[in-house]
């Protein structure tokens, strides 16, 4: 569906786009009372004049993006690319922040007080292991590095929402917490996002910026439960000890079972067996064998049954084993390795409204409404107001060694951020905050 929306001759301005004429979005509806307090912020000459000055800012930050690109972040060691992370943010005037236990680089910029507080986050990590080339290549318009979108652009776009609110004068209502969160990829295991939300409970909304190509709103959470299948039994000679039982035909066993299941296409629900190990030599008999099975679905029970069942044939699959050598000595045992919950934001959430608005304002042309895995899972589970948006610009690639960025209108990305980000923290003296302080 193409949506279009009014831009004002004075944001296109702040875009360096043509203003065109647009329909009003139709995707999120929003309340007339959000709709004139939104108006009251983004109507504000100081938050008019950053919009420009974040379009006039972006060149500089997408050199910060290629910087941020060519500092590796592997899994589980980010420690480098939060340390520099750190350094910007206190050149930028953010006196306080500070890394904590965790990895997470995290600042405040205080509000008015008494008003509620929001988490606006980009992560630091990539899904590419310690040892690749990060460097950055230009070659015909684009950017060409592993991690150049996801989510370096992230982490560049609140660079630039962080400097440009420092120079706006701006008071907020509301607290703004900024994070660079470690662990979102793979088994980091939303390890970074859980520990923020475990050490601020006062936190009451959320903003991630993951990515590019602004055109969707992630406003649902797809969870997963990941877990190593870990077969045990005797081993032996293949030759000698044949009678024994063996792991990995346990295993093979409960893989095809596994490989037979049916899952509904509404909510979503999948499976995959990703990896396979095991054995000692071709001349044994294995005595120990695994296997990780990921599973996913937009819908708790879904996943929480798709668990069971596997764990059932995992079982049988022992049973069978066993009984095929009359023999009891293989088991299995299932390792916990990846849990991300679901979750879901209510499109009649101020906050699902406010960025709908944001989009409207920039005249960015909102697709959908997207489920995706995310930051946002965790305190979408929680019952806390999240969402996703992407940083920005164009790219392709992501999680592959040739990903790519090219800077095509990407300031609107930050832009969108620190619309948001007003919307729902307030001004002090021109509007109230639209996010709700959740009850302790």
């Amino acid at each position: 569906m193409r949506i279009f929306t009014l831009a004002s001759p004075f944001l296109a301005v702040c875009l360096g786009t043509t203003s065109f004429a647009q329909e009003p979005q139709t995707i999120v509806p929003v309340d007339a009372s959000i709709r004139q307090t939104f108006n009251l912020t983004v109507n504000d000459q100081r938050v008019l004049k950053a919009l420009i000055e974040i379009r006039d800012r972006e060149p500089a930050t997408v050199r910060e993006q290629i910087r941020l690109t060519e500092i590796p972040a592997p899994p589980f060691k980010e420690q480098q690319r939060a340390a520099y992370y750190l350094e910007r943010l206190l050149a930028l005037g953010m006196s306080n922040a500070y890394i904590d236990q965790e990895g997470n680089v995290i600042t405040l910029r205080e509000g008015s007080g008494n008003g509620p507080t929001f988490l606006v986050a980009a992560h630091l990590d990539t899904v590419f292991p310690e040892g690749i080339d990060t460097t950055v290549e230009l070659r015909g318009g684009r950017y060409y590095a592993p991690g150049i979108g996801d989510d370096t652009r992230g982490l560049a776009a609140m660079l630039s929402l962080i400097e440009t609110l420092n120079e706006s004068g701006i008071e907020t209502v509301a607290d703004i917490i900024f994070a660079a969160n470690v662990g979102e990829e793979g088994r980091g295991d939303l390890r970074g996002i859980k520990a923020i939300f475990r050490d601020y409970p006062e936190i009451d909304g959320f903003v991630s910026i993951d990515g590019v190509q602004l055109r969707r709103i992630t406003t649902g959470g797809t969870g997963s439960r990941r877990f190593e299948f870990r077969f045990k039994g005797p081993g032996g000679h293949s030759f000698g000890a044949f009678g024994l039982p063996s792991a990995i035909h346990a295993m093979g066993r409960a893989i095809s079972k596994i490989a037979e299941f049916e899952t509904p296409q509404y909510p979503k629900t999948t499976f995959t067996v990703g990896t396979v190990d095991g054995g000692t030599s071709v001349n044994s008999i294995a005595a120990d064998a695994v296997f990780a099975l990921d599973m996913r679905s937009n819908d708790r029970e879904q996943l929480a049954k798709l668990e069971e069942q596997a764990k059932a044939a995992a079982r049988e699959a022992v049973a069978e084993e066993n009984a095929r050598w009359n023999n009891d000595e293989i088991s299995v045992e299932f390792k916990l390795i990846g849990d991300r919950p679901v979750g879901l934001t209510p499109t009649d959430s101020p906050l699902v409204q406010v960025t709908a608005l944001a989009f409207n304002k920039i005249g960015i042309e909102m697709q959908e409404l997207g489920i995706s895995s995310t930051d946002s899972n965790v305190p979408m589970s929680l019952g806390i107001p999240a969402v996703t948006i992407a940083g920005g610009g164009n790219g392709g690639g992501a999680h592959s060694p040739d990903e790519w960025f090219a800077p095509e209108n990407s300031h609107v990305g930050p832009q969108t951020a620190l619309l948001i980000a007003l919307g729902m923290a307030g001004i002090e003296g021109v509007s109230p905050p639209l996010l709700e302080e959740r009850s302790p």
